[in-house]
């Protein structure tokens, strides 16, 4: 590849992720919790409860069947473990642990949920706590999340579900984390249902993960009387700009609340929090926890319930250690049993059980009814897709209206240019927004031509091949480079060392955006200026991978465009076999997509010639003329109902 000029001396790489901090500290100003009256702060509970589950996009009901099933169980001393299911939502199972006393009961109960172990509830320091539990008069309940431990793509072999697969849920409309807050909820129905636990006396506990988890299932269900999240608490405002789990995300959480308000949702029940000097995440650092600690202690000191509500720091690193666990023992005694001062409570050595004594199945042998999110994905994708063919029509304008509200782009960005010194035949440049974005752009001009093919690539321009160049000015076009926001120059270091764009995407949607959203306005950005300063009167887009689909969704929103080409993009936001969909990044997805159309109604939209080059699945596998055949007919069918004749699709192989 010849060498082509850096636009800055510098690249600019936190000044993205600055920006949003700051956007994220001042949400953190505005998100005040109110201190309210008790009969006020009822309601205000209320109507915040409404939002968060608006947010997670998950629905919980109460009346469906549970299917509960015991698989077998171990004896203990003093207590069996028992391998179980459940189900949560219709045709989504659970698999876990239940840890049942010797005796008739009944006895409190404890849902005790993982963090991020390669194992699930499997790991030896999440049975820890199932045994302790029981051997301390606790019914326990240990649960998969879902994409851990028995609930992975494939069955015994761990996977990390807070990447892409996790992600994969929000083109749905759903969450990972309210996926998980329903399994939870229905682990409390399942509790409560049996005659050896009292109903009335529910706690929660987990680390990590499960901490945050512990946190939102004591926010959202009010039979837990009583719970202890471990090294999960921070402020959301911190999430920002750190890695964390998507399964720790509630997409437009910052624009209604912060973690404080969360917190208070517990008020008045009893909520023990534990935090680590010696973390080794930003997020969970003490000083942050307190920060959402002190505006909450309000709400439960004005509710007359400030002896229900702690926190203690312990001088250690992340994890449930055992001065943690005695802590959490003395506060379900007083606060589930009535007994004690809510002291810690010492215990003796645990010993733990090898995985394939307590899973649910054999290895490699799961229920096929143990549905995975990949599968859950692909089918709930395939209903939304064929609901959408059975439409008799659309409105062109509605559609187009509804798809910028779902990417908050209503507004297009206005710029201006700053000019800097050609090299080696480029002109250099920089697109500054009102909004403080800084776009670089390389331009190299053809004379006589006022055609103009715009390239953008995930890795930056510098992943844009001589060849691609090359080829675009023998057809007559002038060529522009550019980069889209996070990438090339605007790319921080650490972003995407395990997971592109996790960072990055998760701190959008914190904030009420999405990446793909941004990379739309950044391109309708490019094409306003090249009209405007450089006189073009033919624009065409020229994406890879996801900037492809970010081409499209720009040609089908704002219109201008005069080509689209997409190349190793994928024909469907939806997910297909049963691979985990790690082939694109978390700048794919854009919350409830599928529920709008899909990208076949997107290219009937564009209104001009789009071409596929080496279209791919989900999974990243090559489309065969088959597939291609299905969505073309699909992409036909859209054009027809929203009444669009002027534009045809094209495939091509290289």
């Amino acid at each position: 590849m010849s060498k082509r000029p850096k636009v800055w001396f510098e690249s600019l790489n936190d000044y993205l992720y600055n920006s949003l901090k700051l956007e994220a500290a001042r949400r953190f100003a505005v998100n005040q919790v109110p201190v309210l009256e008790p009969a006020l702060w009822k309601n205000y509970a209320k109507e915040l409860r409404s939002k968060i589950w608006n947010s997670l996009g998950t629905v919980y009901d109460a009346k469906l069947d549970l299917d509960y099933k015991e698989h077998g169980s171990v004896k203990m001393k003093n207590y069996s473990v028992r391998k179980i299911t459940y189900q949560s939502r219709p045709g989504i199972y659970v698999t876990g642990n239940l840890y049942v006393p010797k005796g008739r009961g009944p006895f409190p109960a404890v849902i005790n949920m993982h963090g991020h172990w390669a194992q699930g509830r499997l790991a030896e320091r999440v049975q820890q706590r199932g045994h302790l539990l029981a051997m301390n008069g606790y019914v326990c309940l240990s649960v998969d999340a879902w994409g851990a431990g028995e609930r992975s793509n494939r069955h015994g072999d761990y996977e990390y579900h807070g990447a892409n697969l996790g992600a994969s849920l929000l083109n749905l409309g759903e969450t990972l984390m309210g996926a998980q807050v329903v399994d939870n909820m229905r682990g409390v129905d399942l509790l409560a249902s049996l005659k050896i636990v009292n109903s009335k006396k529910i706690g929660a506990t987990g680390a990590s993960g499960g901490g945050n988890q512990t946190m939102w299932l004591t926010a959202l269900d009010e039979r837990i009387k009583a719970a202890v999240p471990v090294v999960s608490v921070g402020s959301f405002e911190s999430y920002v700009g750190r890695v964390n789990c998507i399964c720790e995300l509630l997409p437009d959480g910052l624009t209604f609340t912060e973690e404080s308000g969360v917190l208070a949702l517990a008020a008045p029940r009893a909520l023990k929090i534990c935090n680590c000097l010696e973390d080794c995440n930003p997020t969970f650092y003490p000083a942050e926890m307190l920060r959402s600690y002190c505006p909450a202690e309000q709400v439960f000191r004005r509710l007359k319930a400030e002896d229900n509500f702690s926190y203690q720091i312990f001088n250690k690193p992340h994890g449930y250690w055992p001065e943690i666990q005695e802590t959490m023992l003395g506060w379900f005694e007083l606060h589930l049993k009535g007994k004690g001062l809510g002291m810690p409570k010492a215990f003796a050595g645990l010993s733990t059980l090898p995985e394939e004594d307590v899973m649910v199945f054999p290895k490699g042998k799961r229920d096929k009814k143990v549905k995975t999110i990949a599968e859950y994905c692909g089918e709930c994708g395939g209903e939304l897709r064929k609901a959408l063919l059975k439409r008799n029509s659309f409105s062109e304008d509605r559609k187009r209206n509804e798809l910028a509200l779902l990417m908050r782009a209503e507004q297009p960005l206005e710029p201006m240019v700053h000019e800097y010194c050609d090299q080696d035949g480029w002109e250099r440049l920089c697109i500054e927004t009102t909004c403080g974005k800084m776009l670089p752009m390389l331009v190299k001009k053809v004379k006589k031509s006022a055609k103009y093919m715009v390239f953008a690539h995930p890795s930056g321009m510098d992943a844009i091949t001589d060849a691609k160049v090359e080829q675009a000015i023998k057809d007559g076009f002038c060529v522009a480079l550019v980069d889209l926001s996070g990438t090339g120059q605007t790319i921080r270091k650490e972003e995407g060392a395990h997971y592109p764009f996790h960072e990055l995407s998760r701190g959008l949607l914190w904030l009420g955006r999405s990446l793909m959203a941004e990379w739309v306005r950044d391109l309708d950005c490019v094409n306003s200026v090249l009209r405007i300063w450089f006189e073009a009167e033919n624009i065409s887009l020229y994406g890879y991978r996801e900037t492809g689909v970010a081409a499209l969704l720009c040609a089908a929103l704002y219109g201008e465009i005069d080509g689209v080409t997409l190349n190793d993009a994928p024909l469907s936001y939806q997910f297909t076999g049963n691979d985990v969909p790690e082939y694109f990044t978390m700048a794919l997805h854009v919350p409830g997509f599928l529920k709008w159309g899909d990208l076949s109604l997107a290219a009937a939209l564009a209104k001009c010639p789009v071409t596929y080059v080496n279209p791919v699945l989900s999974d990243g596998t090559k489309v065969c003329e088959i597939e291609y055949g299905v969505w073309l007919k699909e992409f036909n069918s859209m054009r027809r109902k929203c009444h669009v004749d002027a534009n045809g699709v094209d495939i091509l192989s290289e």
